[in-house]
């Protein structure tokens, strides 16, 4: 996903600055959000924050979506969230996080139907962009959460770990993330 991402002209050009200021980024390569009134989503992802040696190893979460309203479609994205302030980092580390409720979130769609409209909001707490396939249309009430998962991380690291020993700490290890390390940079 960040290889994709990286080599999008609109991100190279407009939102390469954002990483180099990121806190921490949170990858979700598989969103996949159905509806029809009644709809919903969910893919899991990781958690790097920056520290003072680089990328911290990954911490596992989930993202999970309830809706309701006029919608019909199935869809999926990959999501890469650039948090942008201690806050934010730290409401996703105490699993108190409700996209759209709780912090300043700006969006960028990437792709054919490319929008764009609050992505250069000065300030905002998170920069969400996504790569979107599939059709979902219409409005519906919907309220999106983010909540760490300890089973992942326990199976990744062979440890017993919480996130905000992972990505704060500097515990846990394994090469496998040393390519997304990598790929984030500095």
């Amino acid at each position: 996903v960040m290889e994709r991402l990286r080599q999008d002209s609109t991100f190279s050009e407009h939102f390469q600055p954002l990483l180099g200021q990121a806190r921490g980024v949170l990858v979700v390569p598989a969103f996949v959000k159905a509806g029809f009134i009644l709809g919903g989503a969910y893919g899991n992802g990781v958690l790097l924050a920056r520290g003072d040696d680089g990328w911290s190893q990954p911490a596992f979460y989930r993202m999970y979506e309830g809706s309701v309203g006029l919608q019909l479609g199935v869809q999926q994205a990959e999501i890469v969230f650039f948090i942008m302030s201690d806050a934010a980092l730290q409401a996703i580390l105490d699993n108190r996080f409700r996209l759209g409720a709780d912090l300043s979130v700006a969006f960028l769609t990437l792709g054919a139907s490319a929008k764009a409209g609050t992505t250069r909001n000065a300030g905002a707490d998170l920069y969400a962009f996504s790569r979107n396939a599939g059709f979902f249309g219409g409005g519906a009430l919907e309220g999106s959460w983010i909540e760490e998962r300890p089973d992942y991380a326990a199976a990744y690291h062979d440890a017993t770990l919480d996130a905000r020993a992972i990505v704060l700490g500097g515990r846990g290890g394994n090469p496998q993330a040393d390519r997304l390390r990598a790929l984030l940079g500095g």
